[in-house]
């Protein structure tokens, strides 16, 4: 038998319509990677920034000096009075963690004697840490604090801070009263001269 030197046009043709139909199939699978590898990327970013959320705010309790203030609303608000877990390398730092009516979102609010609401002239450092929360809540008791966070479907979140003790309230020093020292009575002065006698009755 001889060699066949090319392909005949119809074998071409039939090459042709079937690289037709597997090449838009490779491209769909292709784009479903893609998207796939870009759906696995946004949630692992999105799952790093709920873990370091999570663990600023546990190291933010876990620093604090358990001076702790828990306002309830729809949401927790939560202050720290004091803690050394700043992120704008202050010595140490008021922290407020509270929830925007806006998109419920959560903000950590640093700096030092500020009060909420905040006025024009406080200087602070508010940071964005998540949106749509449905849950915000915060418990404290004896050396504990427990912590629900939960965003609009997604898995909730809780943890637990021990060790953060009420800071003890100062007994009021009662004033001593100045205790007045009676003035021992002193030596009553007597008159020299002498208390005229009776005279004797005549005889």
């Amino acid at each position: 038998m001889g060699r066949r030197s090319a392909f005949t046009l119809l074998e071409v043709l039939i090459s042709i319509a079937l690289l037709g139909l597997i090449l838009p199939a490779l491209y769909q699978s292709v784009e479903l990677l893609k998207d796939s590898n870009k759906h696995l990327f946004d949630y692992v970013e999105k799952a790093k920034k709920i873990s370091k959320a999570t663990e600023i705010l546990y190291l933010d309790i876990l620093s604090s000096d358990g001076n702790l203030s828990i306002k309830k609303d729809d949401f927790s608000r939560l202050c720290i009075e004091q803690t050394r877990n700043s992120l704008y390398e202050l010595p140490s730092a008021k922290v407020c963690w509270i929830v925007m009516k806006k998109d419920h979102a959560l903000l950590r609010v640093e700096g030092n004697g500020y009060l909420l609401p905040l006025r024009v002239d406080d200087r602070v450092e508010a940071d964005l840490v998540m949106k749509d929360l449905e849950v915000f809540d915060v418990y404290h008791s004896m050396d504990k604090v427990l912590v629900l966070i939960q965003q609009a479907k997604k898995e909730p979140i809780s943890f637990m801070v021990q060790g953060v003790t009420k800071p003890q309230k100062k007994k009021k020093m009662a004033a001593k009263k100045a205790v007045k020292k009676k003035r021992p009575p002193g030596n009553q002065e007597t008159n020299g001269t002498k208390s005229p006698g009776k005279t004797p009755p005549p005889i």
